[in-house]
């Protein structure tokens, strides 16, 4: 089982990065999909979910600016973000409910 991660880096406030995670060693299509964050000091918290079936749901301090969408001929869940604020500084994670994680990638959003 492998997620793998990419898309993070440095941005300024204001901007955009749209992160991705490939899936591999399960049944991707079946699963749903969930991007979560830490920042240095702070517990992980849940940024959004898609289920298997497309629902989505945010965490509230995304909604409006994030938004998450799946490719399952691709096995990949994306991460829109728009509207990027230095509180978005984090490793962003990929989970399946299967209970697979990614290694995480950084965003960092700075002037």
């Amino acid at each position: 089982v492998q997620l793998v991660e990419s898309g993070g880096g440095l941005v300024q406030p204001g901007g955009s990065l749209r992160l991705s995670c490939v899936a591999s060693g399960f049944t991707f299509s079946s699963s749903d999909m969930s991007w979560y964050r830490q920042a240095p000091g702070k517990e992980r918290e849940l940024v959004a979910r898609i289920t298997s079936l497309g629902s989505t749901i945010y965490g509230g301090s995304v909604k409006g600016r994030f938004t998450i969408s799946r490719d399952d001929a691709k096995k990949t869940v994306y991460l829109q973000m728009n509207s990027l604020k230095p509180e978005d500084t984090a490793v962003y994670c990929c989970f399946a409910n299967w209970g697979y994680w990614g290694q995480g990638t950084q965003v960092t959003v700075s002037s």
